[in-house]
């Protein structure tokens, strides 16, 4: 006997009781994750906050709290949810941001990798944001370590000591790695 699979739209998605669980829409098709653990939400939430904190001080643009959905394409719909976005305020909308997932590329996302993601579905989930459009992909490894993937494909690495930069997606934003996620033992 075969099986159809029910595809869903992103507004079906945008309308479904919250059940405590994370939603991403793949193709039409409901992916379910499990709720970030303790060291995922703190270490977001401080990238995420001394993030915001430099675009807001300097009027970069404006920022998307983790689990903000953004919808890549339609027929079949996707809509992904980072840790953490940036939009530049030149490419925000006039007026108000469109009502239900944004589908605008961010310019910078922050993805915080758990205990149980996959070397392959990080390498996924960054390209599909890079071919979306997105300037600059944040991967937040344990240890710390931070690999920024760019547009044009280069990937730069950061250790600990590493003083990260912003680069031109975040201009003048600069801080050691160790900072930037303190409570990181030494």
């Amino acid at each position: 006997m075969a099986v159809e699979r029910k595809l869903i739209t992103a507004e079906e998605l945008l309308l479904l009781p919250d059940d405590g669980m994370r939603h991403e829409l793949i193709d039409g098709e409901l992916r379910t994750m499990s709720p970030g653990g303790g060291p995922h939400g703190r270490d977001g939430m401080r990238v995420s906050v001394s993030v915001a904190t430099h675009v807001y001080a300097n009027d970069l643009g404006e920022c998307f709290a983790a689990e903000t959905g953004f919808l890549f394409r339609r027929n079949p719909d996707r809509v992904r949810a980072p840790d953490f976005a940036f939009i530049r305020a030149d490419r925000m909308p006039a007026g108000s941001l469109p009502r239900g997932y944004i589908p605008i590329p961010p310019d910078m996302v922050l993805e915080v990798v758990s205990p149980g993601d996959s070397a392959t579905d990080v390498r996924d989930k960054v390209e599909e944001w890079l071919a979306f459009g997105c300037r600059a992909v944040w991967v937040l490894f344990d240890g710390p370590r931070l690999d920024v993937h760019l547009g044009d494909r280069m990937i730069r690495s950061y250790g600990p000591d590493d003083e990260v930069d912003g680069g031109d997606v975040l201009p003048g934003f600069r801080m050691k790695l160790r900072n930037l996620v303190r409570g990181w033992a030494d």
